[in-house]
């Protein structure tokens, strides 16, 4: 499958940016509510919409030549629908 270069808006990064900052600052015991999220499955998560809206596989995603900027393997959105 071949990569492909793609560019998210400053509001995508900077809704990003924001859920993985709230995850930082949350307390790191929470009594009778469970395990808090991981950074990393926040992040994950984050991808995985911004890849949903985009389309492009979340888990392929490579630094590109900026922050906004990144190479993925494009997906077939109307097809997986």
């Amino acid at each position: 499958m071949a990569r492909q270069e793609f560019e998210m808006s400053q509001a995508d990064l900077d809704g990003i940016m924001a859920k993985i900052n709230a995850a930082r600052s949350a307390p790191l015991i929470m009594l009778q509510c469970g395990p808090v999220r991981s950074l990393q499955e926040v992040a994950n998560d984050a991808w995985a919409e911004l890849g949903g809206r985009l389309g492009f596989d979340p888990m392929t995603v490579e630094r590109g030549r900026s922050d906004r900027h990144f190479t993925a393997v494009a997906v077939n959105v109307a097809a997986e629908a």
